[in-house]
């Protein structure tokens, strides 16, 4: 493979050994990238954007649109809340180098970098809107900014980029192959096309260069959720399984305010006797007997005048019915109102349908049912489920980091690429935690480790061993008990000496 020019500099790879045969088919990838095949240069060809663009730009105002439905929007709180937790000093997520073996100072500048990265997205400030704007778009795009003229300098800037605007593209160069004649896939080339007018949902029917921007992959951060649709074209959010319960809410909702105010007066009917009179008579007199009695005289004390107002609601007007003779005459009776306005199980239903489908408890939209915390057994299996679920999100929206990081440290001249996927591996983002299951359910073990500890300490030294017990009862493997040798050690070398005791060595618990 060439040498990768990134943001201005040649950063070369390391070439293979031997040659791999060339695939016969497109390699799956699940970032949404429009696949095309033409050939001859970008700039030189024809792209047609409009079918998968416009309907990832619907799908993902439509996702807007639901993020500002009320439902919705407390559930979306809840989970970015857990999700991203600043302390009072405004830091949400740090760095863990510990099973990074390198020297200390190499840890200290990737730390410091890191640092940077936060500063650069404002993560202490907006760190739980950058959270938001992924999880509903369900994808995030960011242009990265350098000096050209000294791109050792780092990412100057980091840009925010509407994913309705920008799309990632994947042009596959193909060949024959001379012994079969088969077509075989050759090579691909990325890269980012940004369109400022498809937002509107204009039809990008011109040629690239007079309707988008070609943008370098180095050059942009691309995370997404992960969730494609069943053709693996478009990028899905986590609100999508949201969509149809969100309807359905919303069209009995609809269908339950129509019917209170249909149904909630008791109107009148009135059955007119028209006696014998032929049909056309009988309409006229009915129609005359309804203005008499709907006519409403009105003063108006701004004019002086006064005149007839007959403003009336359709569905609350009366009824009014002609009746033949055979003995009944004109009769005037209620019909009575709904008998089950009060009853909301349906909307209940879709609304714990809605919560279910975004991974949120049910107790949770309550907003009566009051939080405690007690033991780790009263944990809710819901709940548990949630903070495993938030566990995923944060393991998927790290890569927003993981990307940053490969590109800083590039920059900086701290390590190359091909370093970083082999390190990154070893590094890990943790995120705060704002509730205290995971801490409780430590704290619960250990005290129940300690509780065994005491008892069979009367018993070590005779059928338990040391070694034996720090392993099996207080689960320590061999790097934890070599770490708590070296602790004592020093603990017990820098222990201050009475006079009437002596320093003697310190000796390993596990021995």
């Amino acid at each position: 493979m060439a040498a990768i020019n990134l943001f201005g500099f040649e950063l070369s790879r390391a070439k293979p050994s031997q040659t791999i045969q060339a695939p016969v088919t497109t390699p799956v990838s699940d970032d949404g990238a429009i696949t095309t095949n033409f050939s001859g240069g970008f700039f030189g060809s024809y792209l047609d954007l409009e079918n998968n663009y416009e309907n990832e730009n619907d799908l993902i105002t439509r996702y807007r649109e639901m993020a500002m439905q009320p439902e919705l929007e407390s559930a979306i709180d809840d989970i970015v809340n857990e999700s991203v937790i600043h302390d009072d000093g405004g830091k949400s997520v740090d760095i863990i180098l510990d099973d990074l073996n390198q020297p200390d100072n190499i840890k200290q500048m990737i730390i410091a970098e890191f640092k940077e990265v936060l500063r650069l997205l404002n993560f202490s400030n907006n760190g739980q809107d950058v959270f938001k704007r992924w999880y509903v778009d369900g994808r995030l795009f960011y242009q990265v900014l350098v000096d050209q003229k000294n791109p050792k300098l780092g990412i100057q800037q980091l840009v925010y980029l509407d994913p309705r605007k920008t799309k990632k593209v994947r042009q596959i160069i193909k060949s024959k192959d001379p012994r079969t004649n088969a077509e075989v896939v050759t090579g691909t080339q990325e890269f980012y096309v940004y369109n400022d007018k498809s937002e509107q949902g204009t039809t990008v029917s011109t040629s690239p260069v007079d309707a988008a921007i070609k943008l370098s992959t180095d050059a942009v951060i691309n995370i997404n959720s992960g969730l494609m649709d069943p053709k693996r074209n478009i990028v899905l959010s986590y609100l999508h399984k949201a969509i149809k319960p969100l309807n359905m809410l919303r069209m009995v909702e609809d269908a339950i305010v129509i019917y209170r105010i249909s149904r909630a007066p008791e109107r009148r009917v009135f059955y007119v006797d028209v006696g014998n009179l032929p049909k056309i008579k009988a309409d006229q007199y009915l129609n005359d007997v309804m203005n008499k009695f709907r006519n409403k005289v009105v003063y108006d004390s701004a004019t002086g005048t006064v005149k007839d107002d007959r403003k009336f609601m359709s569905m609350l007007e009366d009824y009014w019915i002609p009746r033949r003779g055979e003995g009944k005459s004109t009769e005037v009776t209620t019909l009575p109102s709904g008998q089950n306005l009060g009853e909301l199980s349906d909307v209940k239903y879709f609304q714990n349908k809605l919560y279910n489908s975004l991974n949120v408890p049910i107790s949770r939209l309550e907003s009566a049912t009051g939080f405690t915390l007690g033991r780790s057994t009263e944990i809710t299996r819901d709940e548990l489920k949630f903070t495993k679920f938030v566990e995923r999100l944060r393991a998927k929206f790290s890569v927003l980091f993981d990307e940053l990081m490969k590109r800083q440290l590039a920059l900086k001249g701290i390590c190359s690429v091909e370093e970083w996927d082999i390190i990154k591996e070893t590094i890990h983002f943790n995120f705060l935690k704002d509730n205290n299951f995971t801490e409780l359910k430590e704290a619960e073990l250990l005290q129940s480790r300690i509780g065994i500890l005491t008892m069979i300490d009367p018993f070590i030294g005779i059928f338990y061993s040391k070694k034996w017990v720090s392993k099996n009862i207080l689960q320590l493997n061999e790097e934890d008990q070599k770490i708590m040798e070296e602790e004592m050690y020093e603990e017990a070398k820098n222990a201050p000496v009475t006079p009437a005791s002596e320093p003697t060595a310190a000796k390993s618990p596990f021995q």
